[in-house]
């Protein structure tokens, strides 16, 4: 019952915020958010996969064989079963600089952040954010918020509630506002915490983290993976201080 409390303040600061707004319109909203946070595990993990999938069909896939997608693989290792996980992952061959984690386990990465990390341990450290996410719980509680206003709830409203029904155009929006919504500064400070202990764990050299936040750092700008708070510097130093702490 304590690990609802989130989603449930969550929801009272949207009633409050909704006090000032149409009242039928500040009802459907309302209604909309109750339902996200009432989807099951299940319900999430087949939206999540749906999601990823129209998401593949529309971007430019590395197939085996390219460059990138040979560079990812190598460097994902083990990472398909991870922490009780079961991931899946592909490279975009898009300029952005940028990855997600779906909270099925899709993990994508953008061919533009795999061209800026020429070290391959900094690519590591980002996947193992990306799955800290998931691991957390972050990419669940995100996508329900996220599903709550999106076209991909309306579409099974639509279809009587068939979440298998859902338009391929809204499941295509679902992933795109999922990949452009932030995380809290706590969550983006836990999911750091957890992509370091992913070089501890697999023996790799940690300060490729403190680099990889620097040269996300250096990109300044918004968007993608530069968008999160706190900053990216700000991160880095966190993690230094982790660097620091271990080797005393």
């Amino acid at each position: 019952m304590l690990k609802r409390l989130p989603l449930f303040f969550a929801l009272v600061g949207l009633l409050s915020a909704l006090a000032a707004c149409d009242l039928s319109k500040g009802l459907d909203a309302a209604g909309d958010a109750y339902k996200s946070v009432t989807l099951s595990d299940a319900e999430i993990q087949q939206l999540g996969r749906d999601s990823a999938a129209q998401l593949d069909a529309q971007n430019p896939v590395a197939q085996k064989g390219d460059p990138y997608a040979r560079r990812l693989n190598k460097i994902m290792g083990n990472l398909r079963k991870e922490d009780g996980l079961t991931l899946n992952f592909k490279v975009y061959k898009v300029k952005d600089v940028n990855a997600f984690a779906l909270p099925d386990g899709s993990v994508r990465v953008f061919a533009g952040l795999l061209d800026l990390m020429k070290d391959d341990n900094e690519v590591l450290f980002v996947l193992g954010h990306e799955i800290g996410h998931v691991k957390n719980g972050d990419s669940k509680d995100r996508f329900k918020l996220v599903y709550a206003t999106s076209a991909a709830r309306k579409s099974a409203d639509a279809a009587g509630g068939t979440a298998s029904a859902i338009s391929k155009s809204a499941l295509a929006d679902l992933g795109e506002a999922f990949i452009h919504a932030q995380y809290s500064q706590k969550q983006e400070y836990e999911a750091d915490a957890y992509g370091y202990q992913i070089l501890k764990k697999y023996k790799k050299n940690t300060a490729a983290a403190v680099a990889a936040l620097r040269a996300l750092q250096s990109l300044g700008g918004s968007g993608g993976m530069l968008s999160s708070h706190p900053d990216s510097g700000d991160r880095a130093d966190r993690i230094q201080k982790m660097i620091d702490a271990d080797k005393k």
